[in-house]
């Protein structure tokens, strides 16, 4: 190792374990522990696995690649979306998209970028791996990042028509829409037009183990679809993916998801009631989790040895509430009862 890059290295290492931002990655789901038998802590469709995209994941065959241009796959997108086949780029997963786009931005000479103050955390990390500075004012942004419902409330993101105006580019994560329980984009058919739409559907067909996503790129951004399909590995997309992302736009799978949002919907009002009752804060929400804070500090250790799981949500720029997927009845019991014993504990 050289010394300047020792030096670099022990530069990074106190900057992620001082003042400055975690490089860490946080996230919901299987840790150290394993599955939590009831996993409040991820977004994924309680309803699901979708049964015709489960099916053509358990069909791909794994002993081929996949056309490397996508051609099949592009073409059944951009006909789900209405768009040119051009406008599609296809990524390994929303967060490769945004490492990846943060770094084309980054080629082109673009220094800054926004995000919500409440966000996910894979924005502040790639703008951190490629040092570009945070600014307050999206209208001195290079790359603008938005999520509708956003990540972690749920809801509208109140800047977002204000920000798809800008002169940067703008990408609208669009990974909870297909999981949208209630309310509309605020963004008009012109207004997505103009923008950089983020789609991972693995979430809403309950397949997050299923790596896979796309993105429309805005009418005046082919310069940089372009850029970013140049920056990509080959076969960015193994063939589960492909399976899942061709099954996506089918008219059964389509069929099973407004259905699947009407259960999420009646099993949301449930959980939202047995939380309000335990004490819980409740926040607004359109999608199928929800925000609260908890009516004292929970024993998360004890919670988890109970096979529970919750999203804290500091990493989400959200300190002292929690993030909540909306499950089953039955998980809904589960966590009610843990809850009781964690009141028990701490009066």
């Amino acid at each position: 190792m050289s010394a300047a890059l020792g030096r670099s290295q022990a530069s990074s290492n106190r900057s992620s374990t001082s003042g400055g931002m975690s490089m860490s990655h946080e996230h919901g789901g299987p840790d150290a522990l394993g599955v939590p038998r009831w996993d409040f802590s991820t977004n994924a469709n309680a309803v699901g696995p979708c049964p015709t995209a489960l099916a053509a994941v358990q069909r791909a065959d794994p002993q081929r690649y996949p056309d490397p241009a996508y051609t099949g796959l592009r073409g059944a997108l951009a006909a789900f979306h209405g768009v040119a086949a051009e406008r599609i780029v296809v990524a390994g997963s929303a967060s490769e998209f945004i490492a990846r786009t943060t770094a084309a931005v980054v080629r082109v000479g673009g220094q800054s970028v926004w995000w919500p103050a409440l966000a996910y955390g894979d924005y502040a990390h790639a703008a951190k791996a490629w040092g570009l500075q945070r600014v307050d004012d999206p209208a001195k942004a290079d790359l603008l990042w938005l999520c509708e419902p956003s990540s972690p409330l749920g809801t509208a993101e109140p800047l977002a028509q204000a920000v798809a105006g800008q002169g940067g580019v703008v990408v609208l994560d669009r990974a909870y829409e297909p999981l949208r329980l209630s309310g509309d984009c605020s963004l008009g058919a012109d207004a997505l037009d103009s923008v950089w739409q983020l789609w991972s559907p693995n979430k809403a067909l309950g397949l997050t183990g299923v790596r896979g996503a796309y993105a429309i790129a805005p009418l005046q951004g082919l310069a940089l679809a372009r850029s970013l399909e140049q920056m990509a590995p080959s076969w960015p997309l193994g063939a589960h993916a492909v399976a899942m992302l061709t099954a996506w736009v089918q008219a059964d799978t389509q069929r099973w998801l407004v259905q699947s949002r009407l259960q999420l919907a009646e099993w949301k009002t449930a959980q939202r009631a047995m939380l309000q009752d335990a004490g819980w804060q409740c926040l607004p929400s359109e999608a199928n989790y929800l925000c609260a804070r908890a009516p004292h500090a929970l024993d998360v250790e004890a919670l988890r040895a109970q096979g529970i799981k919750l999203r804290d949500t500091t990493s989400l720029g959200l300190p002292g509430h929690w993030r909540l997927g909306v499950l089953s009845p039955q998980a809904q019991a589960a966590l009610a009862e843990a809850l009781q014993t964690n009141t028990e504990i701490h009066s």
